[in-house]
C-alpha cells in the first residue's frame, strides 16, 4: 500500500507542471490590465457584491467524475457577466481569485489541488480581461456589449477547461484527458446558457433594480425544480445501472465471469475507488476476495477495508456504512482512518436467511465526494441481485462439475477427457507427443455375477485410487464408462508411453482385499500418442480402444496401437499393391473442380483432386488411398502423377485468353522431402508452365503444426515463384497472426463454416473475421463449399473475392470441364481482352464427387 500511495503523491506534485505556468500567465497578465487600463480600480461596494455572488456561484450544480477526479460545472459565468460590465478587469480578476480562494477553503482540498485552481481561476480572468480589452469599449447593454461580454467570459470556460484537460493528461495520462475532452459538451452548453442568463439579468438590472425581486423569485423556484430534476435524474440513472448490472450478471453467471461483470459496474455504478467481493471456502470452492480498483486493470487479490469490520458486518448480519456523511462510532472510524480510507459501504450478501458473503465499497471518487445514506439502499439492491446470481452461478458450477465427473470415482468422465484431450492436441510441443492410455478392467463382470455390483464399484473405486496415486502429477486420470479408464499426458515419445502403461499395469495388478476377500484384479492397457495416431481426441480415443481390445492377447497385456489394428486399415492393407498397379498403369484419374471470383463469376483456376475407382471394391475414397499411399511410401508417387496431369491440362488448355491455373494438394509428410522443391522445378520446366499458375494446397494442421519444419519447404517453393495456400483453414488451433509469418499467398475457408454462414451467426462471423484480417495481411480468399445462392450473396457482402464449390460445379473429368466451360460462358461474352464471364448454374448432370 505504502508504494501506491507514493505513486499518487508523486503524481500530485506533478500537478506544478500546470499550475505554475497558469500563476506566471495570470501575473504577467494582470500586470498588463493595471497598465492599460484607465481605470484599474471601480467601485468596490460592487465589487463586494460580485464577490459574494462568485463565492456562491461556485456551488456545483452537475458533477462529472473522470477516473479519480471530479470535475463540477457551476454557475459562475452569470457574476463574470455582471463583473466585466460593471468592474475594470483587473478588479475583476482581483475578485474571481479571491472568489476561489475562498471556495478551495471551505472545501479543503489538498495544496497541489488548491493551488491549482486559485492559479487556473486568476489565469482565465486576466485573459479575458486582455480579450475585453482588445474589443471594442462597452456601451449601453446592446447586441455589441452582448458578443464583447460573450467572448470575455467564454475566453475564462475555455482556458479553463484547457487547463483541467492539461493537468489530468499529466496526472492521468491521455487517455484520462480524452474522456474529459468527450464529457465536455454538457459542461460549454451549461456555460453558454449561463452567459445567455447573465446578459438576461444585466439588462433587467439596467433597466430597473426591482428586477432583482423577481430575479431572486425565479431563482429560488428554479433551485427548487432543479433539485427535483435532479434526484429524478439520479435515480433513473440509477435504476439503468442496476438494470444493465442485474442484465450482465445473468449472463456471466454461466461461464465464470460473474465477479468481473459485478465488481466492475458496482464500482462504477457507485462511483468508487475500490468494490470488493468477499465469500468465504465452502465445500471445494476457496475463499474469495477480488477487488475492482479505478484506473487498475483486471481484478486484485486485496481489499482496501479492514478484515475486522467485514467480519463485524457478517457477523451481526447488518450494513456497516462509515464515513463523514455516514456517521458511525469513533472506534470503527479509527480502524478506518489507519487503513487510509475516508469512507465505506459493507453489505452482506443474503440465500435465505444464510450470509454468503460480503460486498463493498470504499473511497468516493472526488477530492470533495463521500458515500450519503442515500447510497446504502443502491448497494443493499445490488447485494440482493449479486447473492441470487452468485448462488445459481455455484448451482450451475456444480452441475457443469457432476456433468463432466464420474459419480462413482469422482474422476473425469469421458466427456471431461475428449474435452480436455481436444485441447491438448491442439498444443505442439517440440519433442513431446500426447500419450493416451486405456485400462481395461478383466473379469469385473464376474466380480459383478459373483459378488453383485456393489463389489464391483468398490473394484472400480480402488482401481480409480491407484491410478491417481500413481500416475505423474501432470497426467489426467478419468474414467471412460464401465471398466475403462484413461490416463492422457504429454511425455517423449511412443515408448515411454508404452513403458509408464506398463508400470502402471503392475501397481493396479496388486491384490485387492475386500472384507474378507483377496481379489486379483489385472488390466489390458492400449496406448495412442499424438500425432503419431491421430490429431484430433475422437480418433485417439477409437485408435486407443482399439490397442486395448488387441492388448488383451499379447504377452505382458499392453500394446502401442499400429494401422493394422484398425478395421479400416485392414482394408487400405489389400490396397496397398492394387494402389501401386494403379499409379503404374495410370488407373487413377485427375479430377477438376472449378474455382471463380465471386464478383463477376470470371473462372480463376481449378483443384486437382485424385480419384480411382477399384475393378473390385468399387469407388475407392481419396481419404484411404491416401493413408496408403501414405503407409507404403507412395505417396510422392501419388503426389507427381496428380501434379503431371494437372500441368499438363493447364499447358494444352485451348482457351488461350483464359489461362488455366490448377492448383494441388499436398501432404504435410511432402513438405519434410528435401528433394521435392527440385522436383517441382524439373516438372514445371518440363511442361513450360509459368509458376505462377501452379498453387499448393496444404491443410492448416500441416502446415501451421506448430513448428518450423515446413516453413523451409515453404520458402523453397515461394522462391520458385509458386503460390501457397492453407487448405481447410478454421478447422485447426492456428491464427491468423501466426499464419502471417508464413510464406504463403492465400487461405482457403473450411466448406464447414461457408456451408453455415446461411443459418449461424457464429460461422458468418469467423467467415468474416478471416476474410477481413487475410486481406489486411495481403492474402486471397478462397471460400470452400458454395452451394447456395444465399451463401454466394453473403460471400459478396463480406468482400470474399474467390469461391469454389457444387453451386458452380462438382468436380469434373478434363473433357467435362472444357464442356462445362464452353456452356457456362455467356453468349454476349467476347475473346477479347476481357476474360469470358461464367453464368452461375448448379451443375446437376454429375454425381462422381
Amino acid at each position: 500500500m505504502a508504494s501506491r500511495t507514493g505513486a499518487v503523491r508523486r503524481a500530485t506534485e506533478n500537478a506544478w507542471l500546470i499550475t505554475g505556468p497558469l500563476a506566471f500567465v495570470a501575473v504577467i497578465c494582470s500586470t498588463f490590465l493595471g497598465i492599460a487600463s484607465r481605470q484599474p480600480h471601480g467601485e468596490w461596494g460592487t465589487g463586494v457584491l460580485l464577490l459574494v455572488a462568485l463565492v456562491a456561484a461556485h456551488l456545483p450544480v452537475l458533477s462529472f467524475v473522470i477516473r479519480r477526479q471530479a470535475l463540477s460545472a457551476t454557475i459562475t459565468e452569470i457574476p463574470l457577466v455582471l463583473a466585466f460590465y460593471y468592474l475594470p478587469p483587473l478588479v475583476v480578476v482581483l475578485v474571481a481569485t479571491l472568489a476561489a480562494f475562498i471556495t478551495q477553503l471551505r472545501r479543503k482540498l489538498g495544496p497541489a489541488k488548491f493551488a491549482f485552481n486559485v492559479a487556473r481561476s486568476a489565469a482565465a480572468t486576466s485573459l479575458a480581461g486582455l480579450v475585453l480589452l482588445a474589443l471594442p469599449p462597452i456601451r449601453g447593454v446592446g447586441p455589441g456589449t452582448w458578443g464583447t461580454l460573450f467572448a470575455a467570459v467564454s475566453t475564462v470556460t475555455l482556458v479553463t477547461l484547457a487547463a483541467v484537460v492539461g493537468v489530468i493528461t499529466l496526472l492521468q495520462g491521455w487517455q484520462a484527458g480524452r474522456e474529459v475532452v468527450k464529457s465536455s459538451s454538457v459542461p460549454l452548453l451549461a456555460a453558454a446558457v449561463n452567459v445567455t442568463v447573465g446578459l438576461i439579468i444585466l439588462i433587467a438590472v439596467t433597466t430597473t433594480h426591482w428586477s432583482l425581486l423577481l430575479l431572486a423569485a425565479l431563482a429560488v423556484t428554479v433551485a427548487v425544480v432543479y433539485r427535483a430534476y435532479a434526484q429524478f435524474l439520479r435515480q433513473h440513472r440509477t435504476l439503468a445501472d442496476i438494470y444493465d448490472l442485474t442484465r450482465a450478471m445473468t449472463q456471466s453467471g454461466q461461464d465464470g465471469t460473474l465477479p468481473d461483470a459485478l465488481l466492475g459496474r458496482v464500482r462504477a455504478l457507485m462511483q468508487a475507488e475500490y468494490a470488493t467481493l468477499w465469500l468465504p471456502a465452502q465445500g471445494r470452492h476457496p475463499e474469495v476476495l477480488l477487488t475492482a480498483r479505478v484506473d487498475g486493470p483486471g481484478l486484485l487479490d486485496f481489499s482496501k477495508i479492514p478484515g475486522v469490520l467485514r467480519e463485524r458486518a457478517i457477523a451481526e448480519r447488518q450494513v456497516v456504512a462509515l464515513g463523514a456523511r455516514l456517521g458511525g462510532d469513533s472506534e470503527q472510524l479509527a480502524i478506518l482512518r489507519e487503513a487510509s480510507a475516508k469512507d465505506l459501504i459493507i453489505v452482506p450478501l443474503r440465500s435465505g436467511q444464510a450470509v454468503i458473503g460480503a460486498l463493498e465499497v470504499a473511497n468516493r471518487l472526488g477530492g470533495i465526494g463521500f458515500f450519503t445514506l442515500d447510497d446504502v439502499p443502491v448497494l443493499e439492491t445490488v447485494a440482493a441481485h449479486a447473492a441470487v446470481a452468485l448462488e445459481n452461478s455455484r448451482l450451475v458450477d456444480r452441475l457443469r462439475h457432476d456433468a463432466y465427473h464420474d459419480a462413482l470415482t469422482k474422476l473425469p468422465n469421458r466427456r471431461r477427457i475428449i474435452a480436455a484431450l481436444g485441447e491438448a492436441v491442439k498444443i505442439r510441443a517440440p519433442g513431446e507427443v500426447v500419450a493416451v492410455l486405456l485400462f481395461d478392467v478383466d473379469g469385473l463382470r464376474q466380480v459383478n455375477e459373483s459378488l453383485g455390483h456393489a463389489a464391483g464399484d468398490k473394484v472400480l473405486v480402488e482401481v480409480a485410487e491407484r491410478l491417481r496415486a500413481s500416475a505423474p502429477s501432470s497426467a489426467l486420470v478419468g474414467r471412460a464408462g464401465g471398466d475403462e479408464f484413461l490416463v492422457t499426458l504429454r511425455l517423449e515419445n511412443a515408448e515411454a508411453a508404452v513403458e509408464l502403461a506398463g508400470q502402471l499395469r503392475e501397481q493396479i495388478r496388486d491384490e485387492m482385499v475386500f472384507d474378507a476377500l483377496t481379489l486379483d484384479v489385472d488390466t489390458a492397457v492400449g496406448v495412442a500418442v499424438h500425432p503419431d495416431h491421430g490429431s484430433d481426441a475422437a480418433t485417439l480415443l477409437q485408435r486407443v480402444d482399439l490397442a486395448a481390445t488387441a492388448a488383451k492377447a499379447v504377452p505382458g497385456n499392453v500394446q502401442l496401437f499400429n494401422p493394422a489394428l484398425e478395421s479400416r486399415s485392414l482394408r487400405r492393407l489389400g490396397l496397398a499393391g492394387d494402389l501401386c498397379r494403379a499409379l503404374d498403369d495410370g488407373e487413377l484419374e485427375v479430377y477438376f473442380q472449378p474455382k471463380v471470383t465471386l464478383r463477376d463469376r470470371r473462372l480463376m483456376g481449378v483443384e486437382c483432386l485424385a480419384r480411382w475407382e477399384h475393378p473390385t471394391h468399387g469407388v475407392v475414397a481419396p481419404e484411404d488411398f491416401v493413408a496408403v499411399a501414405e503407409h507404403t511410401g507412395q505417396l510422392g508417387r501419388l503426389t507427381e502423377v496428380v501434379l503431371r496431369e494437372g500441368l499438363r491440362r493447364s499447358r494444352d488448355w485451348a482457351h488461350g485468353e483464359q489461362p488455366l491455373a490448377v492448383a494441388v494438394n499436398l501432404a504435410a509428410r511432402t513438405l519434410t522431402d528435401p528433394h521435392f522443391p527440385d522436383r517441382v522445378r524439373e516438372l514445371l520446366d518440363e511442361y513450360g508452365v509459368p509458376p505462377q499458375r501452379l498453387t499448393f494446397e496444404i491443410r492448416e494442421a500441416g502446415v501451421l503444426d506448430g513448428t518450423d519444419r515446413p516453413i523451409p519447404a515453404l520458402r523453397r517453393l515461394r522462391d520458385l515463384g509458386v503460390r501457397l495456400s492453407v487448405d481447410d483453414f478454421g478447422t485447426g488451433s492456428s491464427s491468423l497472426a501466426y499464419l502471417r509469418r508464413l510464406p504463403v499467398h492465400e487461405v482457403k475457408v473450411d466448406r464447414s463454416f461457408v456451408q453455415g454462414m446461411a443459418t449461424d451467426p457464429g460461422d458468418l462471423a469467423i467467415v468474416n473475421a478471416v476474410v477481413t484480417l487475410s486481406q489486411q495481411f495481403g492474402l486471397a480468399v478462397v471460400a470452400e463449399g458454395v452451394e447456395s445462392e444465399l451463401t454466394l450473396e453473403l460471400l459478396q457482402d463480406i468482400g470474399c473475392e474467390i469461391g469454389q464449390g457444387f453451386l458452380f460445379s462438382r468436380p469434373l473429368p478434363y473433357e467435362r470441364l472444357e464442356a462445362w466451360f464452353g456452356a457456362q460462358v455467356e453468349p454476349e461474352a467476347t475473346a477479347g481482352v476481357e476474360a469470358p464471364r461464367l453464368r452461375v448454374v448448379q451443375d446437376r448432370s454429375v454425381t462422381l464427387l
